[in-house]
C-alpha cells in the first residue's frame, strides 16, 4: 500500500526499532536495509515514510520487512528523507492501524513519527486533549505527541517538537519527519538507545549501530539523553531543552533486547554478555559435564562462562532461525507454539550428561519449563540453569514487554519455587552488582526498576490501567 499524498489527509502509523535518513537519493532503500537490521526489535509490522521536499509517500504492512516491502513498493518510495519503523506490541492490538510511522496531515504539511518507548502520562494527556476537542485516530500513546505538536505549530516546527516533548513523561527515542526536516529525540533519562551516523554527506538515525553497519554508514555518536537533533539542508542543529537529570539506561537492552553486534550506551553488547558469563562463573561454581546456551541471546554469556569455568561448550539445542523471538510474540498461544518449533535438542550431546544451561532471563517461566522438559526427554542426566540477570520481579512501564506484575514469575515465587516449577536440578541468578559490573557503566546510570522497583520516572496512578488495555494502548517497544 503506497500512497502519494500532497495536500490530502492520510492515516496513522505506529512503533520499536526506529530509523531515519536525510539527504540521500535512495533514502527508502537505506531505510529498508536499516529496518532489516533492526528486525529483532519488532516483527509484527513495519513501515517507511519518505519525502522529496514536496510530496510525502508511505508504505506499511503487517509482517517482516522483506514481506512488507518489494522492489515495486521501494521504487515508488522516492525522496531524500525517510522515517522507518519496526514494531511489536506490548499491550496494543496487532492491527495494521497500529503500524508506524504514524503519519498525519496538519496545516498544509505531512508529519511522520516513529517511536520506541512508552509514555507513562499518556492517559492523562489524552484525556486532557480530548476534553479540548482533539479527535484521536488511533489508540497509541505516540499519537499524543502529534496532538501536542499541533497545539504549538504556530511557533514553528522546531518549537512544536520541543514544546510537545516538554509535556510527555516516560521513555522515548523518536525519529520525526516533516516535509524538509528530520528529527531525532531521546528522553532526558535516555531509556532507549538512539545513534547518529553519516553516510558520505547524508545523516542517519538508528536505534542500534548494527543498522549503520549494514548500510556502511559511519557511527558518529549517540543522540544524548534529553537531546533533540534537527537535520535539514543547513546541516544538523542540536538542542537540549530539558533540565539535566540522572540517566536511566535500560539494562535489559544488554541482557536481551539489543543485537550482540551493536554498540549501545557506549558499550558493545557482545562483550557485555560475554562478561556476564565470566561473572556467573565467578559467582557460581558447577561440577557438570558441559555448558550450553539457549540461543541466541544466551550464547555469548555461555561463551564467557565456559571459558572462565574451563568447561566444554556445546550447542545442545539448535535454533530454527525462521521462527520469531518467543519473548515478543503478543499472545501466549503464539509463544507456546514458537517455543516448540524454535529449538530442537541434539540428543547425542545431551544424553547422559550433566548440563549447565545459560539463559539470558526468565520472565514468565513457561518457556523455560518447556525447554527443560525437552532437554530431559533428550536424555540429559541433570539440568542446571544460570541466568545472566537477577530475578525480574517488577513491571516495566518504559517499553519492555512485561507491563504487569502478573506476567512475572519472580513476582510471586521464590527462586526455589521457580526452580521447582521449571523442573531444574538447580537454579541461580546473577547478582545485581555482578550484572552491572559486566557493563562497565556506573550503577547510577541505569534503570534497574524491573529488579528493584525504583522507577526513575514516577508511574502515574492510571498507568497500570492503560497498560492493561484501556482506551490508551502503549506501543511499548
Amino acid at each position: 500500500m503506497v500512497a502519494s499524498v500532497k495536500g490530502a489527509c492520510s492515516g496513522p502509523r505506529d512503533k520499536c526499532g526506529v530509523f531515519g535518513v536525510y539527504g540521500h537519493s535512495h533514502a527508502s532503500r537505506l531505510a529498508y536495509f536499516g529496518l532489516y537490521a533492526l528486525q529483532h526489535r519488532g516483527q509484527e509490522s513495519c513501515g517507511i515514510t519518505v519525502s522529496d521536499g514536496e510530496v510525502t509517500r508511505h508504505h506499511k504492512g503487517m509482517g517482516l520487512v522483506p514481506e512488507v516491502f518489494d522492489e515495486d513498493s521501494l521504487e515508488r518510495l522516492t525522496g531524500h528523507l525517510a522515517v522507518g519503523h519496526v514494531r511489536y506490541s506490548t499491550t496494543g492490538a496487532t492491527l495494521l492501524a497500529n503500524a508506524q510511522p504514524f503519519l498525519v496531515y496538519y496545516g498544509g504539511e505531512h508529519y511522520s513519527i516513529a517511536h520506541n518507548g512508552n509514555l507513562v502520562n499518556a492517559l492523562e494527556l489524552r484525556t486532557g486533549l480530548e476534553a479540548q476537542g482533539a479527535i484521536f485516530q488511533s489508540t497509541m500513546d505516540t499519537e499524543t505527541i502529534v496532538h501536542l505538536m499541533a497545539r504549538h505549530m504556530k511557533g514553528g516546527f522546531e518549537h512544536a517538537v520541543v514544546s510537545a516533548l516538554r509535556k510527555v513523561e516516560g521513555a522515548y527515542s523518536l525519529v520525526i519527519g516533516s516535509k524538509k526536516t528530520l528529527v531525532g529525540a531521546r528522553d532526558p533519562h535516555g531509556f532507549r538507545p538512539l545513534c547518529l551516523g553519516r553516510l558520505n554527506s547524508s545523516f542517519v538515525l538508528a536505534s542500534e549501530t548494527c543498522a549503520l553497519d549494514l548500510i556502511d554508514a559511519k557511527y558518529v555518536r549517540d543522540v544524548e539523553p534529553g537531546e533533540i537533533v534537527f537535520i535539514d539542508e543547513k546541516g544538523l542543529r542540536s538542542v537540549k531543552p530539558f533540565p539535566e537529570t540522572r540517566p536511566g539506561f535500560c539494562i535489559f537492552e544488554f541482557i536481551y533486547f539489543a543485537r550482540p553486534d551493536s554498540n549501545i550506551f557506549g558499550r558493545n553488547v557482545y562483550m557485555v554478555r560475554k562478561r556476564l558469563g565470566q561473572i556467573m562463573a565467578r559467582e557460581f561454581g558447577m561440577e557438570c559435564d558441559l555448558v550450553m546456551p539457549i540461543p541466541d541471546s544466551g550464547s555469548y554469556a555461555a561463551i564467557g562462562y565456559a571459558q572462565a569455568a574451563g568447561m566444554p561448550l556445546e550447542m545442545g539445542v539448535i535454533r530454527n532461525h525462521y521462527v520469531g523471538r518467543t519473548f515478543i510474540q503478543p499472545t501466549q498461544v503464539m509463544r507456546d507454539f514458537a517455543v516448540k518449533v524454535k529449538l530442537n535438542p541434539v540428543k547425542e550431546i545431551l544424553a547422559g550428561n550433566r548440563i549447565v544451561v545459560i539463559e539470558d532471563s526468565i520472565i514468565r517461566g513457561t518457556t523455560s519449563k518447556h525447554r527443560v522438559s525437552t532437554l530431559r526427554s533428550a536424555g540429559a542426566k541433570e539440568v542446571h540453569m544460570l541466568v545472566s540477570c537477577p530475578p525480574t520481579r517488577f513491571p516495566c512501564y518504559y517499553g519492555i514487554d512485561f507491563s504487569t506484575t502478573g506476567e512475572l514469575i519472580a513476582s510471586t515465587k521464590s527462586v526455589e519455587e521457580i526452580r521447582e516449577f521449571i523442573g531444574l536440578d538447580s537454579l541461580d541468578y546473577t547478582s545485581l552488582d555482578g550484572m552491572v559490573e559486566a557493563t562497565g557503566i556506573p550503577r547510577d546510570r541505569f534503570c534497574l526498576a524491573c529488579y528493584t522497583s525504583e522507577y526513575p520516572v514516577p508511574i502515574p496512578k492510571g498507568a497500570g490501567k492503560f497498560c492493561l488495555g484501556s482506551p490508551v494502548q502503549t506501543d511499548g517497544c
